[in-house]
């Protein structure tokens, strides 16, 4: 299939096989909690051994990005969020629609865009996997600190791969005391994410959910990829 065909449509459960006896080739089938399948195109990494399951939340289909708004919200609510904070930038699609979701009038954006009101001392520095060379900083605008101080806050990214925005986040939310109460995601990828973020974060790991799951893939004797 065409790599602009991927992420629009979602399918039944059981649609693709989920190991076949050579590994995936192409496109990684990840799951719903309830079975229906989404295709991920499978992305080699540099030493050509292993490889991820890609998901960009902005170029799927507005009915795939409604199902996974629905998922996470419904993965959420018993964490009884007040408020969705998302961080940029795939991560506001995700936190926006979750938020409409969840019931709520607005959410609060995350940016790396300083605008001439902001201040220094509400930004940290942040960095991500997809461009791990780009060091940005990541602002909180002051204007949204009522909007989320004493508040049962819900962070969203869109994919929590190696962790390094998310502790970003959870720092740049620390700094004013604030402590999310759960942590959701489109996907959780691999697991490398775990210790970098159970280190700055003072709830357990259950509250950190994701619509999807899916691990590190190695390259099998036949030229598939099957989870490390």
């Amino acid at each position: 299939m065409q790599l602009h065909d991927f992420w629009q449509e979602i399918h039944p459960p059981r649609t693709f096989e989920r190991l076949p006896a050579e590994g995936h080739r192409g496109f990684f089938p990840a799951e719903f909690e309830d079975g229906r399948q989404l295709r991920l195109p499978i992305r080699e990494l540099a030493d050509g051994e292993h490889a991820l399951a890609s998901l960009i939340i902005n170029q799927v289909g507005f009915a795939v990005e409604e199902a996974l708004c629905a998922s996470l919200a419904e993965k959420v609510r018993s964490f009884e969020p007040e408020v969705v904070v998302g961080l940029p930038t795939l991560g506001l699609t995700l936190a926006r629609g979750t938020a409409k979701k969840l019931g709520h009038s607005r959410y609060v954006p995350l940016g790396t865009s300083r605008k001439f009101w902001y201040r220094e001392e509400l930004s940290v520095p942040m960095s991500s996997i997809t461009s791990p060379e780009q060091v940005k900083r990541l602002y909180l605008d002051p204007r949204m600190l009522p909007l989320i101080e004493n508040r049962r806050v819900l962070l969203v990214d869109d994919v929590i791969s190696s962790g390094r925005s998310i502790v970003a986040a959870l720092k740049l939310l620390e700094a004013r005391g604030i402590r999310p109460v759960a942590i959701g995601a489109a996907m959780l990828q691999t697991d490398a994410w775990q210790e970098p973020v159970s280190a700055v974060y003072s709830h357990s790991l259950d509250r950190i959910v994701g619509v999807l799951r899916t691990p590190r893939l190695k390259r099998t004797a036949a030229g598939g990829w099957a989870p490390e």
